[in-house]
């Protein structure tokens, strides 16, 4: 995903990240604000994700 993309949709991805991923907290999804690369580091942190993996499913919601 490119990061201009993610960051212009930021607010309808949110809600949508907030809906899947329920352990990552509003702060945690506020200190990525449309940032693609803090984003997968939270979702590796979190989830114990792949870097790879966490891309795949922030895909998924940004398609």
């Amino acid at each position: 995903m490119n990061t201009d993309i993610l960051e212009g949709k930021w607010k309808q991805t949110k809600g949508e990240i907030k809906a899947k991923w329920g352990k990552l907290t509003d702060d945690e999804i506020d200190v990525a604000k449309g940032n693609t690369e803090k984003f997968l580091g939270i979702m590796q942190e979190k989830y114990g994700m792949e870097r790879d993996e966490a891309q795949k499913e922030l895909d998924k919601i940004t398609r």
